[in-house]
């Protein structure tokens, strides 16, 4: 099972509303903490991660430059290298 940490909780809180533009999903972090784990979102630690999360779930990166990966909605930048994943 995956523990996510107060510091990607709180970006998702902080941040939702880029893959949710309608209305808030969650209103603290116990609510993103069992959000998070519902959707089966990913941690991972650096971009390279990222872009094979993406190769393994089958999406066409053809095209794409590295950087752009990250201007994803799904792709949430905690801030201290590691990225969290939300398939919404």
């Amino acid at each position: 099972m995956h523990e996510f940490d107060d510091a990607v909780l709180q970006c998702f809180l902080d941040n939702q509303s880029q893959l949710f533009p309608e209305e808030d999903v969650v209103s603290n972090l116990e609510e993103a903490e069992a959000f998070l784990l519902e959707c089966l979102a990913v941690v991972v630690n650096s971009v390279e991660e990222v872009w094979e999360f993406f190769e393994e779930e089958g999406i066409d990166l053809e095209g794409i430059r590295e950087d752009e990966i990250l201007e994803a909605d799904e792709v949430f930048d905690v801030g201290d290298g590691r990225y969290l994943i939300v398939e919404g």
